[in-house]
């Protein structure tokens, strides 16, 4: 505005002065010396340590903070930078402005770590200076490597993990969730028994973590007990042994549970005869008939404690005669979706034997059109010795309860058609107590998995909480294309962008048959 008006300004000019040491101009400064001056009178790196020597675990790829703390880091991580800047000494007297690694061979044993520091110096001029720390990697097992390398059985802690029913789906399930969160990352073993899993640490705290993780998925009940190992009088020092046994509860997905009288009338006359359509950390279950649907969390069922009535290996065929829709309103409850319908079904044995037919009402209007294949509980020729169902008089039980569509006659066609996609495993050892039935149990391990695998396939819930990688071997036939092109509903596969696209170690990873490659 002023230059406008026509007035003279005056410009602004930065002053300089003499270096008192060299004497060429600078500009002005507390200390009235030049940058290289200063560096040469003062070196705010000199009490700085240069040398440090840290102590690596090979074994778990762990570093000592002392005095007993193990940190784990990968190589040039932020971790691994952090760590290195705390065992500088006199770092705390200076102000740490960046620091970076300076690469060095990875077997060299070597870690050097560029610092720029700053400090203020002679009548408050602040001073930055950079160096470089270099750190000697030094191998030494932590005590739990160590413990193990001598004997591989010397555990501390053991989580046993069980559920009393006839299949193991629920563990295949639970393994798949306990790699994808590296939940038993620090198990020293991991041994398969024959109603569940149990898992070894080196440490209480280890194992304890691993029940809270377990209890945060599945509704469990927990109970743990310690052992005394040894005992050192002088320095009054205890080793115990401690065991947590962790059951979990025995409702599986897809089976028919009747309510106790008590728990009915708590939950506002639901059921009492419902579904259970999820297990997580609670339970979800739906009553067929009407479509309502409840959540028992994990202290409401342990309250309770009811068994299932008929499991998902009572489950019978069925063929679809006729749809008729009841309501075109559809009941969503979580991420299910379900419509009330009236259908006409027939038993598939029954074929060429008799004309028994079947009038029920269902959940699964959606999804069935006549012709279509269902798999249900049979309630018309069961026998059933359950307690709670005896408790209620006069009640009448529906002659079929249908639990889901099947896609077994869809899957026939495909003629095992390989999947394009495979699951890890956990690296677990085979209790051979019961050797002697090897065969029978493997055989009916790779049926369950390969239900698993189908569960999988049809349900898109269950896949959002794991992992699927891509089967490099699979290789999709000409035959296949034109069987899928003909069939416009074919059995549900999993989308390619569901696939988790890492680089894996395909040892560690099952095939379609459950074993692996």
């Amino acid at each position: 505005m002023d230059g406008e008006a026509g007035m003279f300004v005056v410009q602004q000019t930065i002053g300089s002065v003499l270096c008192c040491k060299c004497g060429i101009p600078m500009t002005p400064n507390a200390a009235n010396m030049c940058v290289k001056c200063l560096r040469s009178e003062v070196d705010i790196t000199e009490g700085l340590q240069k040398h440090v020597t840290i102590t690596h675990c090979p074994e778990c790829d762990t570093y000592l903070q002392p005095p007993r703390t193990w940190i784990k880091a990968q190589l040039e991580s932020k971790e691994l930078l952090t760590f290195c800047c705390k065992r500088v000494k006199n770092l705390s007297k200076l102000k740490l402005i960046h620091a970076e690694f300076v690469w060095t061979e990875p077997h060299s044993k070597r870690i050097k770590v560029k610092l720029r520091v700053q400090k203020e110096v002679l009548n408050g001029a602040v001073l930055e200076q950079a160096c470089v720390v270099g750190y000697v990697v030094q191998d030494q097992m932590c005590e739990s490597c160590s413990r193990s390398q001598a004997n591989g059985d010397q555990w501390v802690a053991a989580v046993q993990l069980r559920q009393h029913v006839s299949h193991r789906r629920t563990f295949f399930y639970l393994e798949q969730l306990i790699l994808k969160h590296d939940a038993a990352v620090r198990a020293i073993r991991i041994k398969q028994m024959d109603q569940g899993i149990d898992f070894f640490f080196g440490s209480r705290s280890h194992a304890a973590k691993f029940v809270d993780f377990v209890g945060k998925v599945a509704p469990v009940k927990t109970r743990h007990d310690k052992q005394l190992v040894s005992h050192d009088q002088k320095s009054n020092n205890f080793n115990y042994k401690y065991t947590f046994s962790v059951e979990i509860c025995p409702i599986c997905r897809e089976d028919l549970v009747c309510l106790p009288p008590k728990l009915v009338a708590n939950l506002g006359n639901f059921g009492p005869l419902v579904i259970c359509t999820k297990v997580s950390n609670s339970i979800a279950l739906l009553d067929p008939l009407s479509l309502r649907q409840c959540f028992l969390d994990t202290e409401q069922y342990w309250r309770a404690s009811f068994k299932s009535l008929l499991t998902s290996k009572q489950l019978v065929e069925y063929v679809v005669l006729d749809v008729d829709i009841v309501s075109s309103d559809v009941n969503i409850g979580g991420d299910s979706k379900h419509v009330l319908a009236e259908v006409q079904v027939a038993r598939v044995s029954d074929f060429g034997k008799n004309d028994t037919m079947f009038y029920v009402k269902t959940h699964l209007g959606h999804l069935l059109n006549v012709g279509d294949y269902a798999l249900g509980y049979d309630l018309y020729a069961a026998n059933s010795n359950d307690m709670e169902l005896d408790k209620y008089k006069g009640l009448v039980l529906p002659e079929v309860i249908l639990v889901k569509k099947s896609y077994e006659e869809k899957r026939q066609k495909r003629g095992g058609k390989p999947r394009p996609w495979k699951l890890k495993s956990l690296n677990m050892e085979v209790d051979i107590s019961g050797a002697s039935r090897g065969r029978v149990d493997e055989e009916k391990m790779d049926a369950e998995y390969e239900q698993f695998l189908r569960d999988l396939e049809e349900n898109p819930e269950m896949r959002f909480n794991i992992s699927l990688y891509r089967n490099r071997d699979y290789q999709p036939s000409e035959m296949a294309s034109v069987i899928d092109d003909d069939d416009d509903d074919d059995a549900p596969v999993v989308p390619l962008e569901e696939f988790a696209d890492l680089e894996i170690n395909y040892e560690d990873v099952k095939d379609d048959d459950g074993m692996r490659e």
